[in-house]
């Protein structure tokens, strides 16, 4: 579907009842997936919270929670790397901090993408000593509030993590198999 969907796109052509249900149908598809990706990403980051709350001894699933949120595409947060820090004597907390300090320079203006241009490429004027950095003024909120009077659309309440990501059994390992001789 996908293919026929991008042929229609790159080929503009009338097109069939039934590839015009199929496109919508793939959109729903991909609007449903997007929102499913938002919520996991949003149960990471709070059951990140908790584990980093009860830290130090929550060390280890904190960490692979960490990770597993970092492939998710979450930017790690000051408390993020504060907590690394408190647990560098850990080799994965070490190699997670330099990880994801690498990740926050790349995501700041002149961090480590830049790094390799030169001093002549730079965009931005010089900054004389005392002038302050400007702020950033902050996006607009993308989801206005319906209209007074409005009916408010039924959600369904979200489930815990832990009813939609149960945890994982330990697998149980092989029975012994000792051969006799004889």
């Amino acid at each position: 579907m996908l293919r026929r969907a991008l042929a229609l796109a790159l080929h503009p052509s009338p097109a069939t009842a039934d590839d015009v249900q199929d496109c919508l149908r793939l959109a729903a598809s991909l609007d449903e997936a997007t929102r499913e990706s938002a919520r996991l990403r949003a149960f990471l980051v709070a059951d990140l919270g908790r584990y980093r709350a009860a830290l130090p001894g929550t060390a280890a699933g904190y960490l692979a929670l960490l990770e597993e949120a970092l492939g998710a595409g979450y930017r790690p947060q000051p408390d993020d790397l504060a907590a690394l820090r408190a647990l560098r004597g850990n080799p994965t907390a070490a190699a997670l901090l330099r990880h994801c300090e690498r990740v926050r320079l790349t995501a700041l203006p002149g961090g480590l993408a830049s790094a390799g241009q030169g001093q002549e490429e730079r965009t931005e004027p010089e900054k004389k000593p005392g002038e302050r950095p400007s702020t950033p003024h902050p996006a607009p909120n993308p989801s206005p509030e319906p209209a007074p009077g409005t009916p408010r659309p039924t959600r369904r309440p979200v489930p815990t993590p832990g009813e939609v990501f149960p945890r994982r059994k330990p697998a149980t390992p092989p029975p012994d198999q000792h051969l006799a001789a004889g």
